[in-house]
């Protein structure tokens, strides 16, 4: 049961965080200034869209490339 509490509270406090603020963990970006900083970090070039998000790199497959060094 507490365990149970403890998930919900979680749940509820990232859930009050604003989406804006935060980058998904696969690496969508809200704009693409933003994953193109994020594409320099990694190294790799360019950026892509992913269902209405922007990505680092020319595509995902190449961002997994890169994904996997850093």
């Amino acid at each position: 049961m507490l365990m149970r509490a403890l998930i919900a509270l979680i749940s509820l406090a990232w859930l009050g965080v604003p989406v804006t603020s935060q980058a998904h963990p696969r690496g969508l970006y809200d704009t693409q200034q933003q994953a193109e900083q994020r594409a320099r970090e990694l190294g790799c070039q360019g950026t892509h869209l992913n269902s209405g998000k922007w990505m680092p790199c020319s595509s995902e497959a190449e961002l997994h490339k890169y994904l996997r060094h850093h």
